[in-house]
């Protein structure tokens, strides 16, 4: 195992676990120190940095609620796996009461699904389509007793991605989807809102499957207006 190398003593100043923080995030990239490798113990940090142990304990709990470090008791502070779970929570929670950013990132989805539908549409196998229009149906369902279908919703769109096997955008569309959905509070909606979503989805499964791009990314673009005059309404009520 390479020799590690050490962490520098920092002045003191005014946000001292700010700065602790700051240090120990260059000290894993400095030591490219992967998901499941062991940070030093907390008394070899505050000596190392020159600081107290709380000022050390203080910045690995920031760490920790970002997704960075997790504590094992018992063991040791440890380099997390990367997830995506932090910045979803933080975000859901951010947007709740601003309009102008649930419409930005109305916008960021519905370019992100128009722009990469054609890619889909190249590589989507039948099982999915079978999958998708299980699912749709489930939402037409649900529309006509005037019940939520959220949760079909979300796998609706993981679905329609998922034979791109790109993790990241996977994470992405989560992020979007519980972020938008907590914040534009889709809870309370009338039949017609839900009839005219679930039509909107079943037409964008059924230009997916007739390999039309053009109407696949004109479905989404009406879906997302759609989503838009939903957000409205809601801010307006």
């Amino acid at each position: 195992m390479p020799e590690l190398k050490s962490i520098e003593p920092l002045s003191r100043p005014p946000l001292l676990h700010v700065t602790v923080q700051e240090s120990l995030r260059n000290y894993i990239e400095a030591n490219r120190l992967k998901a499941g490798d062991p940070l030093p113990p907390e008394m070899f940090l505050a000596q190392q940095l020159g600081v107290g142990r709380n000022s050390v304990r203080e910045a690995i709990k920031a760490l920790e609620s970002i997704g960075i470090l997790e504590t094992r008791r018992g063991i040791g502070v440890f380099v997390k796996e990367f997830s995506f779970k932090p910045l979803l929570d933080n975000l859901a929670y951010g947007l709740q009461d601003s309009l102008r950013d649930v419409e930005e990132l109305r916008e960021i989805r519905r370019v992100l699904e128009t722009g990469l539908i054609a890619k889909t549409i190249e590589m989507i196998s039948a099982e999915d389509i079978d999958e998708l229009r299980r699912l749709t149906e489930s939402m037409r369902q649900r529309a006509e007793r005037n019940e939520s279908f959220a949760e079909e919703d979300q796998q609706f769109h993981q679905m329609l991605f998922r034979c791109q096997n790109n993790h990241v955008l996977s994470a992405l569309i989560d992020i979007f989807w519980v972020a938008f959905n907590k914040a534009s509070d889709f809870t309370n909606l009338d039949n017609p809102t839900l009839l005219a979503t679930w039509r909107n989805h079943h037409e964008i499964v059924e230009a997916v499957a007739a390999k039309d791009v053009d109407r696949a990314r004109s479905r989404l673009d009406d879906h997302y207006r759609g989503i838009q005059q939903v957000i409205a309404k809601n801010r307006t009520t």
